[in-house]
């Protein structure tokens, strides 16, 4: 099923003398034309499909301009889209909301009934916040529940990935499965996952232990690992949720895993908070939505998508992404078509493009780089603009930027927003010049080969832009170290989940 309808793409080079080599000529700047001319006639592009484009962030001018009107897959960068419409359309203040409820009568200690425990969404709930829920009954009074526990995951569809994403992908924890009632277990919202905890035994060659967290009945660990020094490798049986952990560790590993059904794992960590707080039910355990008229028991709230949109961005975080897309329309498809309702607002064509997800994971997304820069422009008219330019990688400083561009002029200036898989790479941000001037910019790379380090070709245009108007011109390499290709690089499904190169760094814990 497509969301979207391909259409007219037309970019903004009025006024603008465009080169030989598709490059166009900015009044006054030919030095930084003939520098970004330079870097994208880098040996490392041959072959490959590369759109750039800078505009003065203020007036909208085109300072530069090399194919970025030609649609392209665009990975992470697809949040910046999915983001700025979301505050558009869900605003500022949304929050989630997950509930017990119930339609039975209280008799003395006895919930006389079904208890309900319901989700919107929220993807940062954890087994503490479960808990509280429980704790919050029982503090009302209820020991006993004569009814079933019923589980309402049906403010969401049942479609648990996106079109388009890699079935390989499935293990890991940036690809996991989208729900109404989920659980993160760690300080990243990583939502959808399990930690899978692995610590050597007493001595050499006595067997791992290898536990899940949060503990439940639902996720099955399979260790045939020993205590030793050859690695350990921790991964996820398609389509079920059985973990087998295999090889040897002397340390302890912990590594996080995507699960079967999230809203399974809920599930049975929602009966053990209730078991640990004494309160027993005699019925049965169902999914159903909760009837009319259920009276609240207990209620938590998540924080503000102002407050969400932080580890988002900072993380690339694909499943907070995702949570936004079926929180827009219940769904990843009219999702898509609600958020859509915003993106003419934002200086995006909606027949101009195809989406799919909100995190870009698919590859049938379809984006250009002239359409991102004309939100990074679009969104500073915008009230929530402080918080979300605040919510993006800054250089050398913090999220998927930290260790990119340091020492240069781009340090702790360049905030943007990057993105990268298998053949692809991209960054789209705000960057200011020596000369203080505000630039947006935006360079996605497609076809491109991971071994010749894209993110370097980035991080050169970015330290190019913020040299602007100084002394110093920066079209050398940057200090970050190419990959070297490797048999690993050949086959991304032999690649151990810390060795993988074609990946956000967040990901992986690797930035």
């Amino acid at each position: 099923m497509k969301f979207r309808i391909l259409g007219a793409v037309v970019a903004a080079t009025a006024g603008l003398t465009l080169t030989s080599s598709g490059g166009a000529v900015a009044v006054d700047n030919e030095a930084l034309t003939r520098d970004l001319d330079a870097i994208l006639a880098d040996p490392a592009l041959t072959g490959a499909d590369v759109g750039l484009v800078v505009r003065d962030a203020n007036t909208g001018d085109v300072v530069y301009t090399r194919t970025s009107a030609r649609r392209q897959q665009i990975a992470s960068n697809m949040k910046v889209l999915t983001t700025t419409a979301a505050l558009e359309l869900l605003g500022p203040d949304y929050k989630w909301k997950t509930e017990l409820l119930s339609s039975g009568t209280r008799n003395g200690s006895t919930l006389q009934g079904d208890l309900v425990l319901r989700g919107t969404g929220d993807p940062t709930m954890s087994r503490t916040r479960y808990a509280a829920l429980a704790t919050t009954l029982k503090n009302s009074g209820v020991t006993k529940i004569s009814g079933s526990l019923i589980v309402d995951g049906t403010a969401f569809d049942a479609q648990p990935y996106g079109l388009g994403w890699a079935w390989d992908d499935e293990p890991f924890a940036y690809n996991a499965e989208t729900s109404a009632l989920t659980l993160s277990p760690d300080a990243k919202f990583s939502a959808g996952t399990v930690v899978v905890r692995v610590k050597p035994g007493a001595a050499a060659g006595a067997p791992v232990v290898a536990t899940v967290e949060p503990e439940n009945d639902v996720v099955k660990v399979i260790s045939t690992a020993t205590t030793g020094n050859g690695g350990v490798s921790i991964q996820r049986d398609h389509g079920s949720n059985i973990i087998r952990v295999t090889g040897s560790t002397n340390v302890e590993t912990t590594a996080l895993s995507s699960v079967k059904d999230p809203t399974g794992v809920v599930t049975s960590v929602f009966r053990n908070a209730l078991r640990d707080n004494g309160i027993e039910f005699t019925g049965d355990v169902r999914r159903a939505a909760a009837p009319a008229g259920a009276a609240v028991l207990a209620s938590d709230q998540s924080m503000s998508l102002s407050q969400l949109i932080r580890p988002l961005l900072k993380d690339s975080n694909n499943m907070l992404a995702e949570v936004l897309v079926k929180s827009a329309g219940k769904s990843f498809g009219n999702g898509i078509n609600q958020l859509s309702t915003k993106w003419s607002g934002l200086g995006v064509d909606p027949n101009g493009v195809e989406v799919f997800d909100g995190s870009g994971m698919s590859r049938m997304d379809q984006f250009s780089p002239d359409f991102l820069a004309a939100i990074l422009i679009k969104a500073k008219t915008k009230p929530w603009f402080a918080t979300w330019r605040d919510a993006l990688p800054i250089a050398g400083v913090d999220g998927t930027l930290v260790n990119r561009m340091k020492n240069t002029p781009a340090a702790n200036n360049v905030r943007a927003k990057s993105g990268s898989f298998s053949g692809v790479s991209g960054l789209s941000g705000y960057v200011t010049t020596q000369a203080g001037r505000e630039l947006v910019f935006s360079v996605v790379q497609n076809n491109v080969l991971l071994f010749n380090n894209p993110r370097n070709i980035e991080d050169r245009i970015a330290v190019r832009l913020a040299s602007d108007g100084g002394t110093q011109v920066a079209t050398q390499r940057t200090q970050s170290v190419p990959q070297q290709r490797t048999a690993q690089t050949e086959e991304r499904t032999q690649v151990p989940t810390k060795e993988r190169f074609d990946v956000e760094c967040s990901w992986i814990n690797a930035c």
